[in-house]
């Protein structure tokens, strides 16, 4: 099949499936007569494979490493040994977020209910200290 048509299949535009051809991850792609790229029916199955990959937070290099190799198929220890420390990192990431939303909510909390009478720069210090921050400290260390 021609770009047009790989494009309308996997609603990719035809310069990202050049960039991913060029970047090794479907395959050598042959030329017609005419100099116009043919592409087998897997490459549909390739770049779907290829994108998913990508919104799960794989990189290209990941990527290329775990896509099938060639005609021998899937490499399925280590696939599934990548797909599990990509779970792990997703955990991490998950943690992460969790501490950041945590601390948000406490400077919100600490804003909102700020008690009677109390200025707006001891508020600050009162809203670092929640945070186990020195005023004036923005956490980032060298």
């Amino acid at each position: 099949m021609k770009i047009g048509e790989l494009a309308k299949l996997t609603g990719l535009n035809a310069s990202k499936i050049r960039f991913y051809e060029a970047a090794g991850l479907i395959g050598t792609i042959e030329r017609g007569p005419n100099g116009y790229r043919r592409y087998p029916p897997e490459a549909v199955t390739l770049l779907g494979i290829i994108t998913s990959a990508q919104r799960a937070g794989f990189t290209l290099d990941q990527i290329r490493y775990l896509m099938p190799a060639g005609s021998h198929g899937w490499r399925h220890a280590e696939l599934v040994v990548a797909l599990r420390e990509k779970v792990a990192e997703i955990d991490g990431l998950q943690a992460q977020l969790a501490q950041n939303k945590a601390q948000l909510l406490a400077v919100i909390d600490g804003i909102e209910n700020r008690p009677e009478g109390i200025v707006c720069t001891d508020n600050k210090k009162r809203v670092f200290n929640l945070l186990g921050l020195a005023a004036g400290d923005s956490g980032d260390h060298d």
